[in-house]
């Protein structure tokens, strides 16, 4: 049996995530489940929980990798729970147990999976107009180095498709 793909979605945690980002989110998690892919998150509120809802209504497989110790912190849409207890170097966990990721607004947390993954040359696709940090880097490089653009996509859709393709073309 193949290994499924695994998609990280990131984004603004609950102090930033807005009504549309949530609308945004619960939809690409949907997305996810339907491609047959894993939805990976912080596990946590906001985008996190939104996209893990979506998935879980669309009957996916969603993984919660959380800062803390205790698993009862993750959301209620956490099928898997990883504890790190890392605090927020599990932002890096995110990041290196993903096959890609789609982005969704988001701030320093955000940034810091972003970063991650751009020295990992992951497959990243961010979702326009959703605000945060990541605006700047859509269609753009992080930095000099050219790792890999940021590709910027419209809909959770596109999101999806669009990840799936580049994925499929980094192996």
């Amino acid at each position: 049996m193949p290994k499924k793909i695994q998609i990280l979605v990131i984004g603004h945690n609950t102090n930033g995530c807005t009504e549309e980002h949530s609308k945004i989110a619960y939809e690409t998690g949907a997305e996810v489940a339907k491609s047959g892919s894993v939805l990976i998150s912080g596990g946590l509120g906001g985008v996190m929980l939104a996209a893990c809802h979506g998935a879980h209504d669309a009957n996916g497989l969603t993984v919660g990798i959380i800062p803390q110790k205790d698993a009862s912190e993750a959301n209620e849409y956490c099928d898997v729970v990883i504890p790190t207890g890392m605090g927020l170097m599990r932002d890096f966990l995110n990041s290196h147990s993903a096959d890609g990721i789609i982005i969704i607004g988001g701030g320093s947390g955000t940034l810091s999976e972003i970063c991650a993954a751009y020295m990992d040359k992951k497959p990243m696709v961010s979702i326009r107009n959703m605000g945060g940090v990541t605006q700047q880097f859509i269609d753009n490089y992080v930095d000099h180095r050219k790792n890999i653009k940021i590709i910027g996509v419209d809909t959770p859709k596109q999101a999806v498709d669009k990840i799936l393709e580049l994925i499929t073309a980094s192996k």
